[in-house]
């Protein structure tokens, strides 16, 4: 099997945010392969994109991006294709685009909880965030399980030094005392808000934050995408089916649409 996974950031500007991420496809076992891919290098100059993220207008054009690369994903062979930003951008337009499944960071951590009755509470790095997860909560159903968000800004500050140890356990401690807030506002379990603080605290072991469980949403959701594959696979479901959003048009059409409308970026793949 083999899994896509989609991120937000660019390879090899955090070494060890890559080398995190390494861990998942061990932890899925021999027969599950992940293929993670990154945005182009010219996409931002920084080592995340913290600083365009945090516009709408901006992300509706990585939006395309994440949306067309789950057609590159299901041409290239893949069983299933991850959005792994807890935004989840073009996640509606990649399942128009595709049959295979595709499955988003964000929605998943938080159907998840939903379906365990949990209510959690949300702690990141980029403020700016929290507007677009608050509107997919409601979208999703889940908007009544939050009890709240919480973020350390000092975690951008870290990703841009390179994540030294001194300054991620500054960091860690921050994101206690976040987490005791939410904590006594009635959360059961804390999600990360973003992927990289996902990875910087999952991949040292940290799996709890206020004596809370800290929801690992990337192994979540490739567990989830594996599941799902399998399912597909054994015929339990399956996305060819009638309606707006699965009817597929000849590839032909789709290609010269891809041709004529998308930037020009998305028609090369910078892995």
């Amino acid at each position: 099997m083999r899994i896509w996974f989609q991120k937000h950031t660019v390879a090899g500007r955090s070494p060890w945010l890559d080398r995190a991420y390494e861990r998942h496809a061990r932890d899925l076992g021999p027969d599950v392969e992940v293929g993670f891919h990154t945005l182009p290098p010219e996409a931002y100059p920084s080592r995340m994109p913290a600083d365009l993220v945090r516009y709408g207008q901006v992300e509706v054009l990585f939006s395309w991006y994440f949306a067309d690369r789950a057609i590159a994903a299901e041409r290239a062979g893949y069983d299933a294709y991850v959005i792994g930003t807890s935004q989840d951008p073009g996640l509606g337009a990649a399942r128009s685009l595709v049959s295979i499944p595709v499955l988003g960071y964000g929605q998943v951590a938080f159907e998840f909880l939903r379906s365990q009755g949990l209510r959690f509470g949300v702690v990141g790095f980029v403020p700016a965030l929290e507007e677009i997860l608050r509107a997919n909560l409601a979208a999703y159903g889940c908007a009544e399980l939050c009890v709240g968000f919480r973020y350390v800004p000092e975690g951008r500050q870290l990703v841009e030094a390179g994540a030294p140890e001194e300054a991620a356990a500054d960091v860690r401690a921050k994101m206690e005392l976040a987490a005791q807030s939410l904590a006594r506002a009635g959360a059961q379990t804390i999600v990360p808000g973003e992927g990289i603080p996902n990875e910087l605290y999952c991949a040292q072991g940290v799996r709890t934050f206020a004596g809370l469980p800290f929801l690992d949403a990337d192994a979540l959701v490739l567990a989830t995408a594996a599941m799902h594959a399998r399912t597909r696979a054994l015929g339990v479901w399956h996305r060819d089916v009638p309606g707006y959003h699965t009817d597929r048009a000849p590839a032909g059409e789709i290609d010269r649409l891809r041709a004529i409308f998308g930037p020009a970026v998305t028609r090369r793949d910078p892995d």
